[in-house]
């Protein structure tokens, strides 16, 4: 508390962008990981990525030190709007007290943050689109061959109208509403706990960074099915009206996931989810944490 909310959104924000720099890399090897065999039984399919250092050397190997980057721009816009919005918020609902009742912080955090997911939307379509896109022999998932992250959005305005930016948002907003729900919940009282029994000086660094671990563990066990949805639902090819080829909505694609890839298909990539997940987690709280003290 105590920061206005209108400075919060810049401070979410600055705070997204400055963890999205560090740890696009593992959002692309990620990205790969969720949309290989998809909607094929487990062992039917080659796989050209394995395990996250290896898929992270096969991205080198195909598209050159700079493919861990890839779809860096529309990260950083991602990160921006979601953050910024959700911080910002989670921010008014702390000003109100609403965080004050119980299960307030959960209730607060899954809020801010599906707003937050519908605001940024199109941003995180155009950048799964992009990491996606490799040569044909490493190709995971449909390519939509995308020769820039302002082509990217002019290509599908032209095609699918204002619509279309929005295609995968009911995949977004359980993703992020969870996500952020457990992320918010889990730092706040990890943080407060650790203090508590002096461990570390309240305010100090080594806090906040205890509190940004311990939620960065629980939001990749709870986030991950949500995020191997969102990912399909974002990637999948379209027909002319906007309807996906794939998947016809959010319970459909757990349902063709469950059925033809396994329960375990619902956490392919959780590895690189969690080594994603994790320092993101701890560099935005702990950027926000700490421009907020400032």
């Amino acid at each position: 508390g105590g920061v206005p909310p209108a400075i919060d959104l810049v401070l979410g924000a600055t705070a997204g962008c400055l963890a999205c720099f560090l740890t696009n890399p593992l959002e692309v090897v990620k990205t790969r990981l969720q949309l290989q065999g998809e909607l094929q039984p487990p062992g039917t399919y080659p796989r050209p990525y394995r395990g996250v250092l290896r898929a992270a050397v096969a991205v080198c190997r195909a598209d050159g030190l700079r493919g861990l980057q890839k779809g860096l721009a529309a990260g950083l816009l991602y990160q921006g709007l979601m953050n910024g919005v959700r911080f910002y918020c989670y921010s008014h609902a702390e000003d109100a007290g609403w965080t004050g009742y119980p299960g307030g912080t959960v209730a607060a955090g899954a809020v801010a943050g599906a707003v937050g997911a519908v605001v940024g939307s199109p941003a995180y379509l155009v950048k799964t689109h992009l990491q996606a896109q490799t040569l044909s022999a490493m190709a995971v998932g449909h390519q939509h061959n995308h020769e820039s992250i302002s082509g990217a959005f002019k290509s599908i305005y032209q095609q699918h109208g204002v619509v279309g930016l929005w295609r995968g948002v009911t995949g977004a907003v359980p993703r992020v509403a969870v996500g952020s729900a457990v992320q918010l919940a889990t730092f706040a009282s990890a943080k407060d706990w650790v203090c508590e029994h002096q461990w570390f000086r309240k305010g100090s660094w080594a806090a906040v960074l205890a509190g940004g671990m311990v939620s960065g563990v629980a939001v990749a066990v709870t986030m991950t099915p949500f995020d191997v949805i969102s990912t399909r639902l974002y990637n999948q090819p379209v027909e002319a009206d906007g309807t996906g080829k794939l998947y016809r909505g959010f319970l459909d694609c757990i349902l063709q996931i469950s059925s033809k890839e396994g329960l375990l298909g619902l956490y392919k990539g959780i590895g690189a989810v969690y080594f994603r997940l994790g320092p993101h987690t701890v560099l935005s709280l702990f950027f926000w944490d700490k421009l907020r003290n400032m």
